[in-house]
């Protein structure tokens, strides 16, 4: 009984979570926090802190991982599965709903304007991150030298899965000291785009579930992984589309992996919505079970440690590189720019503003704008 009773604890706890957390992954694990050990006391902060840690081992959505990490502390296999789909679900349904209103009118006539205005908004918010990210990732020198490799490298085309494993690799030289070595491994050589491919079920899975297995940093890396299989190499997308779907991922609660919901919707309607999120999302499952029985060894280690450093370094080159193209397309007219700054001003010296209505505020300033 006590086992159901957990069960049905962490399924409500996690539901509830997912209706709400709106911020980013930041808030999302500080929510998380508020209610697991100081509401609930489930375990200690000591503990909560060493799994937001582990997170950062492993591909995949944080705050998503954190929500798996504690439904399987709190009720086990069980929880594990539960707590995630719960965390998951309201966010999928909700993107999902636009996903269709998207397809069905070929855009969001009702939400065009809210988008123009989100989208300045969503590029200050990924700058603000590879600022944050930047201050601790860019440790030394060496690490520099992965970071404008792998951002020169992406800005003119080569595979950012390439780039985040060759960043790895690099970085595991550096645990072994072989750090003369390092260069070898990002060869400044542009990858041709691929011929539009023919859209099928097993490819879009197969990509949602590629970059399910090597998203380190952070969820906005997800826009530079999508740009480069779906937009550049395919052209199954529309880089607008690719856009629209950013921000609807942006607007809605929960983890922003939801906009593989939209992606998926817009290919290939349900069975590609359903097909895309299962595979972006299956990974940090697996990697959540795996990981977590094994938390206290993995802290403890150099090589992992030297890993992580340069694949957070080539995470947040990957983030700059996306911010600077959807810029480029983005800041167009006065309003855009007018939206941008007014953005940067509240995320950059209103620091308190939760994310959640600095987004809402740039929605209605861009719907108010679209009547001009």
């Amino acid at each position: 009984m006590k086992k159901l009773a957990d069960l049905k604890e962490v399924s409500l706890l996690f539901l509830k979570l997912g209706f709400i957390s709106f911020g980013g992954p930041a808030a999302h694990i500080a929510m998380m926090e508020k209610e697991v050990v100081t509401k609930r006391g489930w375990f200690t902060r000591e503990h909560y802190l060493d799994l937001v840690g582990a997170t950062n081992l492993i591909p995949g959505p944080n705050s998503t991982e954190m929500a798996i990490h504690c439904g399987y502390e709190r009720a086990g296999w069980l929880g594990l599965i539960f707590a995630g789909f719960c965390f998951i679900f309201p966010s999928v349904i909700i993107t999902g709903i636009f996903a269709w209103f998207y397809k069905e009118y070929h855009s969001l006539p009702a939400l065009q304007s809210v988008f123009y205005g989100i989208k300045p908004v969503v590029i200050i918010i990924i700058a603000d991150a590879v600022i944050k990210f930047g201050k601790k990732a860019f440790k030394n020198y060496l690490l520099w030298m992965i970071g404008i490799a792998v951002l020169v490298s992406a800005y003119f085309g080569v595979n950012e899965v390439l780039l985040i494993l060759a960043a790895g690799i690099a970085g595991l030289l550096m645990a072994y000291g072989k750090k003369s070595n390092i260069k070898m491994f990002f060869p400044f050589v542009l990858l041709q785009a691929s011929p539009n491919i023919t859209f099928s079920g097993s490819k879009l899975f197969w990509i949602f579930l590629k970059i399910g297995c090597v998203l380190f940093g952070s969820g906005y890396v997800l826009f530079a992984y999508l740009d480069d299989e779906l937009v550049h190499k395919l052209a199954w997308l529309s880089r607008q589309q690719l856009m629209d779907a950013i921000a609807v991922g942006q607007f809605t609660p929960g983890p922003v992996l939801s906009a593989s919901t939209f992606i998926g919707y817009q290919l290939s309607g349900v069975s590609g919505a359903l097909l895309a999120t299962t595979a972006i999302f299956l990974p940090s499952f697996v990697f959540v079970a795996l990981l977590n029985p094994l938390v206290k060894k993995i802290r403890k280690s150099a090589i992992a440690s030297s890993f992580i450093d340069a694949v957070n370094v080539a995470a947040v080159a990957l983030m700059f590189v996306v911010a600077i193209k959807m810029g480029q397309e983005t800041f167009t007219d006065w309003k855009s720019i007018l939206i941008g700054c007014a953005g940067a001003f509240c995320v950059f010296y209103l620091k308190n503003i939760n994310t959640m209505w600095i987004i809402f505020g740039a929605a209605i300033s861009g719907y108010i704008l679209g009547f001009l």
